[in-house]
């Protein structure tokens, strides 16, 4: 696993707090998302900006971070195919336990259900990873159909015409039940074989 970077700003020193419970520092960070944060239909894009609130609290175990993200997510709407965007407010608490207590944790096999001991976050030295813990936060808030808006009429399902810029749009269509009478009645308007009242 790659070093932790103190200078990336989704990366937080908590050098000050370390082995000091009780202790409680708290930061507001404007950032940029270093990659899309969510699904391939709708996404926090790379670059956008992040507002964080953050809360970092030590205790016995390590340090407890907790706050939350405001950002813009962006993505196509699944009625109509245009942009839709939606407001992100999604919050956050994760504990990073230190080294050894994560070790033991492990060694002791603490949760007795026997889940995965991966998701036992660690602190890296004195620092803190951000992305996973925003990246877990931010997917599940995401809707899982977006619509550019809540009444959006979508498309025309005969044309695909959008139907939010002509909202009388229609098609006139016949009942297929009807369609063999509809050709029938069309065959005695023929020219070819002209109304018996009209032949004089």
């Amino acid at each position: 696993m790659p070093r932790l970077d103190p200078r990336n700003p989704l990366v937080i020193d908590t050098r000050d707090l370390v082995r000091r419970p009780g202790t409680m520092q708290e930061l507001t960070r404007r950032v940029r998302a270093p990659e899309a944060i969510g699904t391939d239909i709708i996404a926090i894009p790379a670059g956008a900006p992040l507002d964080l609130e953050i809360r970092l609290e030590s205790v016995v175990e390590g340090i407890l971070l907790s706050g939350s993200v405001r950002a813009t997510a962006t993505g196509a709407c699944v009625r109509c195919l245009e942009p839709a965007t939606y407001p992100v407010d999604a919050s956050f608490q994760e504990l990073f336990a230190y080294a050894d207590r994560a070790a033991h944790h492990h060694e002791t096999g603490a949760d007795a259900n026997g889940a995965d001991e991966d998701v036992v976050r660690k602190l890296e030295g004195d620092l803190v990873d951000l992305e996973p813990v925003l990246r877990d936060a931010v997917v599940p808030s995401l809707p899982f159909q977006p619509v550019c808006r809540e009444d959006c009429p979508g498309l025309c399902s005969e044309c695909g015409a959008l139907l939010a810029e002509d909202p009388d749009h229609h098609h006139d269509t016949i009942d297929p039940r009807w369609a063999a009478l509809s050709g029938m009645f069309a065959e005695t308007r023929n020219p070819g074989n002209p109304d018996p009242e009209e032949r004089t």
